[in-house]
């Protein structure tokens, strides 16, 4: 993919992602730092809202229909907040907000090009468990217009699917749809993204409670240096929950704004925020309480005065029944897989209490790269915590979300599991969520030092403004000096892994390689309209439909409540000639083709018994090898049924 490509691919993202919410929020009356920082949230609540809406009633979702959507909650909006009263300014002066905004970007455009760099190119397939769900849904729904919550679950569990929040395969299914971008590329334009977007949200934070400059310019900064917070996710890769977590603290914005001022405008934005973060990933908008939680118990017991709970309460109760009546399908969906078959096991907890302490304490998930310079910014938050002012309740959600961070880590026990549920129990996405109020506390750590080196300054220096922009880069620059560039480096290389970059790797023995994707390009050439491929569900060739466009019998790694179908093909498809059964499957799925590869997961798992010695069976014809990869096509049935 050439480097033009590459950079339209990003940049369509962009425009779909921030234009429609920066449309809707303008009309709602939103300006400023809380407009950008809530665009992309709003957007996906949009996308999130009408593609199952859509399908529920037998409409399509594809560009036009979105925008569709887009104009009637623009014109919502517009109805809701033409009469808001205009949002207060003076926080930050010009100056000020011009530093945060470039260290926005920088923080973006680090961590951009720390994912690039990892990867190697835009294209390259994420060689994790789960990348291969999210980009076949992706081409699902771009080819079919379902926006459903199950139909693009009927890739690998046909005919009823099961359910799964889309927003975000939704928004990615129109950016195929524009760029007409190879399917991996839509998904690694997003991911490259979303460093900037948490790190633009996180400012969003600071600003809407009232922080310092110094400290929101310093987020996104230390965004982009903290590997457990996105990066480490990227090796599920848990594409869609980091983008929640990207989003997430738009929720506690949306929150503080509406609770301080109860009105049709604020109520609006915070039933946007908390839809968007359901349709993104359930698991998100249960983060969104361990924000919030702090949020409320600090408004209750404020040292100034303590606020009536019951109002709030009150307050709140509307937001909540408007917020389920548009999530139906979403709160539906959601009480069926809880009940349904599919097996929550969870992970198994193999660390000491210390060992998660540690892993925490130095942004590290159990590996040997402790990023000591953000475990010395964090302790210098701690000293400089009684600073924080209205943002101490992030103290509280830094306490919850650790402390389940090290439950989960350390302890099997059922009422963890039970506790730990909506988050499948994961050690990964519980330090991801617990390093976002960390991040601030750093960054808070490092704005606190400068604070303090200004003060016992101040009668030193002139010129005060510029002395406090000097002293800002001072102290930033010590930082990203000790940490070798803000960790850039060492995050690429963690990361590259997750892509199959590196140099250590045999480029054949990966998940996926690019001999496998090589194959299934050249299935896409041959098969006919409607044509389905027989598959191996434990080697590369799950990726057939996202990569060359053809539906293969398996089309996930998991094989979770896989279809009668498909458990029969995998067992008995060399009996095609003698076997009843087999022959009516292939009939029922339009097989017409065989695909093979090599690796994928788990790792050296032996060939489904129904795909041995296909190269000695008459009933098949090899039309393309290559290294690691080959496709047969199925000669038309021979004799009779019986």
């Amino acid at each position: 993919m050439s480097v033009f490509a590459s950079a339209a691919t990003i940049a369509v993202y962009l425009l779909v992602v921030f234009v429609p919410g920066l449309l809707a929020g303008a009309l709602l009356g939103l300006r400023g730092w809380l407009l950008a920082g809530s665009a992309p949230l709003v957007t996906y609540a949009i996308a999130g809202l009408a593609g199952p809406w859509y399908a529920l009633i037998g409409l399509p979702f594809n560009l036009g229909t979105f925008v569709v959507a887009v104009l009637i909650c623009a014109a919502v909006a517009f109805a809701v907040g033409r009469r808001a009263p205009r949002e207060p300014g003076g926080l930050w002066d010009r100056y000020g907000n011009l530093a945060v905004a470039g260290c926005v970007l920088l923080g973006a455009v680090l961590g951009l090009s720390t994912v690039l760099a990892g990867a190697g190119r835009l294209d390259a397939i994420q060689q994790g468990f789960d990348a291969v769900f999210h980009a076949n849904g992706i081409r699902y729904i771009a080819e079919t217009g379902d926006g459903g919550l199950t139909g693009m679950g009927t890739l690998n569990w046909y005919p009823d699917g099961m359910f799964y929040p889309n927003a975000y395969h939704l928004v990615g299914a129109l950016v195929y749809q524009v760029t007409g971008a190879p399917v991996p590329a839509v998904l690694n334009a997003n991911t490259v993204l979303l460093p900037g977007v948490l790190g633009l949200s996180l400012v969003t934070l600071v600003r809407a409670f009232r922080g310092r400059a110094v400290l929101a310019g310093t987020v996104p900064l230390v965004v982009a240096a903290s590997s457990v917070t996105v990066y480490q996710a990227m090796r599920g890769p848990l594409l869609p929950y980091v983008l929640g977590l990207a989003l997430l603290p738009i929720g506690a914005v949306a929150l503080h704004r509406y609770l301080s001022r109860p009105a049709a405008d604020t109520g609006l934005l915070l039933v946007l925020a908390a839809t968007g973060l359901l349709t993104v990933h359930t698991s998100t908008l249960f983060g969104g309480i361990l924000f919030a939680l702090p949020v409320l118990l600090q408004r209750w017991f404020a040292a100034d005065r303590a606020r009536p709970v019951w109002r709030d309460l009150l307050a709140l109760l509307p937001i909540a029944v408007l917020s389920a009546l548009v999530t139906a399908p979403h709160l539906w969906g959601a009480l069926i897989l809880a009940s349904g078959d599919y097996l929550y096991r969870g992970w198994p907890s193999t660390a000491s209490v210390a060992e998660a302490l540690g892993s925490l304490l130095v942004f590290q998930h159990f590996t040997e790269q402790p990023q000591v310079w953000l475990t010395i910014a964090v302790l210098l938050g701690v000293v400089f915590f009684g600073r924080l002012g209205t943002l101490r309740w992030l103290g509280g959600t830094a306490v919850l979300t650790g402390a389940l961070f090290v439950a989960v880590a350390t302890s099997d026990s059922p009422l963890v599991m039970a506790l730990s549920r909506p988050w499948w129990d994961d050690p990964y996405r519980f330090i991801a969520l617990a390093s976002v109020p960390l991040c601030v506390l750093a960054a808070h750590g490092l704005a606190g030092a400068q604070e303090w080196l200004r003060e016992r300054l101040s009668g030193v220096l002139p010129w005060r403004k510029a002395a406090g922009f000097a002293l800002s880069a001072l102290v930033l620059g010590a930082f990203a000096v000790g940490s070798g560039g803000l960790y850039a480096r060492a995050n690429a290389a963690y990361i590259g892994p997750t892509f199959g970059n590196k140099d250590t790797f045999d480029p054949h023995v990966l998940p996926v390689t690019r001999d496998e994707a090589a194959a299934m390009l050249e299935l896409g050439r041959r098969a006919g309209p409607g044509e389905w491929a027989m598959n191996d569900r434990t080697d590369g060739t799950v990726w057939t439909y996202a990569v060359g466009g053809v539906r293969s019998v398996a089309a996930h790694f998991d094989g979770s409540i896989s279809p009668p179908d498909a458990v029969l093909l995998a067992n008995y498809f060399r009996e095609y000639q003698t076997n009843v059964d087999v022959r009516a499957a292939v009939r029922r799925l339009n097989v017409r083709w065989v695909i093979l590869g090599q690796h994928g997961y788990p790792a050296n798992a032996p060939r489904a018994t129904g795909l041995i010695g296909l190269d000695q069976l008459p009933f098949l014809e090899l039309v393309y090898r290559n290294a690691d990869a080959a496709v047969y096509r199925l000669i038309p049935e021979p004799g009779e049924l019986g």
